[in-house]
């Protein structure tokens, strides 16, 4: 095995590590990633630790300035608008796909996280319950290619843009949102079903579109 496979071999593992810490929120955007104090708590060198980093700024999760290192990338505010506009294109065609292919089980798990929805009070319960709820939705599509892209978009958002969106949409408006297009699928109305949830993404885009128009991003 050459030099170079061994060290693609040992950036996979810091390569996962970090971003997973990424999307989970434990690294926040525009904290420092040192390559020597990496490679310590991995116990290797400062070369695998690198490629690893390099790697994540293709995938747009870490940024290099120069005299500065690595960081975690910040997206902007019309990064963040792009994705959102991505997301309603991809999810879309994945509730198109999903609605005739729903059965009991699948309407009654959507059915348990909007009640629970609605008897949560804060902004990270209501983030982690939309994400799981539309994920029910998109499962019986299956399309696997279809879902990991938008996970992965998921993942690009990050935690941070997730719990800002869920707070600047609250709780009403998007709670009513989800049971209407439940009740769609019940009636697998795979039409109006769609039509919902491009209003509420898009509705969504309006709102986050205004909160970072504010705050000056």
């Amino acid at each position: 095995m050459g030099v170079a496979k061994e060290e693609q071999l040992t950036a996979d593992p810091v390569y996962e590590s970090l971003k997973a810490a990424i999307i989970a929120g434990d690294l926040a955007p525009g904290e420092p990633l040192r390559q020597d104090e990496i490679a310590r708590q991995h116990g290797i060198s400062k070369i695998p630790v690198r490629e690893a980093l390099l790697r994540l700024e293709v995938d747009g999760f870490v940024l290099f300035r120069k005299n500065k290192g690595a960081t975690v990338r910040e997206l902007s505010a019309q990064e963040v608008l792009n994705l959102l506009d991505i997301r309603e294109a991809l999810e879309c065609k994945a509730l198109e796909l999903a609605v005739p292919l729903m059965i009991d089980s699948d309407l009654a798990a959507a059915r348990e996280v909007i009640d629970e929805y609605g008897r949560e009070k804060t902004v990270e319960a209501w983030s982690r319950l939309n994400v799981r709820f539309h994920q029910i939705l998109y499962e019986p599509c299956g399309n696997a290619p279809l879902l990991q892209m938008i996970d992965d978009l998921r993942a690009r958002i990050g935690p941070v843009m997730r719990l800002m969106v869920s707070e600047t949409s609250g709780l009403e408006r998007p709670h009513a949102e989800h049971q209407a297009i439940l009740q769609a699928c019940v009636a697998h109305d795979v039409v109006k079903a769609v039509s919902l949830l491009r209003q509420h993404i898009q509705t969504t885009r309006k709102e986050t579109a205004a909160k970072l128009m504010r705050r000056g991003n």
